[in-house]
């Protein structure tokens, strides 16, 4: 099966024979698209809890997409408790079921959740009053690209620079810091969910709306921005052991 490693397929030209219809992909992205191949394979027991999947060229080979692509699917498969990695020996099944808690190397969706609204709510208002008009161009900017990055791996580098930008506008070298620290988990998990609960669009929206209220030098509508953000990033969390 080639899932390509574009998010749409190529337009055929009104010159080629109609290819037959098949199992409609064009809305996920490729990485999206071997995640959700490799997850009903180990759901439905066709691949068994101790097994070892196939290395990366060789999954890459199958499925007719790019190593990088096979690499982030993987990584979702993990952080969803299925898989684990290990150095040198290859990638093996530790559960046919999702965990009910994302592993995010360090750290679990749980840690952040629980962390995230102590840090970056409060962040987010200082951000408002305190930052300069070079954060603010930066964050500009980084929403503006955002909006029209198709590659998932830029856009999760972006995300996770809004976040630590923000941190860093607040004057708080403690939110500054923790922030930086948390930034490869934040990363899995944003990875994971724009793949399995597809948020991207939604984030798009609602990274917007917190820079505007940093914009307007809000305190208070820069904290709530920031609030609802990650409210919605824990209901679509809530969502994936569902699906």
């Amino acid at each position: 099966m080639n899932l390509s490693d574009s998010r749409t397929p190529r337009q055929a030209d009104e010159s080629e024979t109609p290819t037959p219809a098949r199992r409609p992909l064009a809305r996920m992205s490729a990485a999206e698209a071997v995640l959700a191949e490799l997850r009903a394979e180990i759901e439905s027991g066709a691949v068994l809890v101790g097994a070892k999947l196939p290395s990366e060229a060789a999954l890459a080979a199958r499925y007719g997409v790019s190593r990088s692509v096979v690499r982030e699917a993987l990584r979702s498969c993990a952080a969803l408790g299925l898989t684990e990695t290990h150095t040198g020996k290859g990638t093996f099944v530790v559960s046919g079921r999702v965990s009910g808690d994302l592993v995010l190397g360090r750290y679990s969706a749980r840690d952040l959740t629980e962390a995230r609204p102590h840090i970056e709510v409060p962040a987010a208002g200082l951000a408002a009053i305190r930052r300069s008009e070079e954060d603010l161009a930066t964050l500009q900017d980084i929403v503006s690209d955002m909006f029209l990055e198709d590659d998932p791996a830029v856009w999760v580098a972006l995300d996770a620079m809004f976040h630590g930008l923000i941190a860093r506008a607040s004057g708080n070298k403690v939110f500054e810091s923790v922030v930086a620290d948390l930034r490869e988990a934040l990363s899995h998990q944003s990875e994971t969910l724009n793949l399995v609960a597809d948020r991207k669009s939604a984030s798009d929206v609602e990274h917007r709306k917190i820079l505007t209220a940093i914009e307007s030098g809000s305190a208070e509508l820069a904290s709530t921005a920031m609030a609802e953000h990650l409210d919605a990033v824990n209901a679509a969390l809530g969502t994936l052991t569902n699906r």
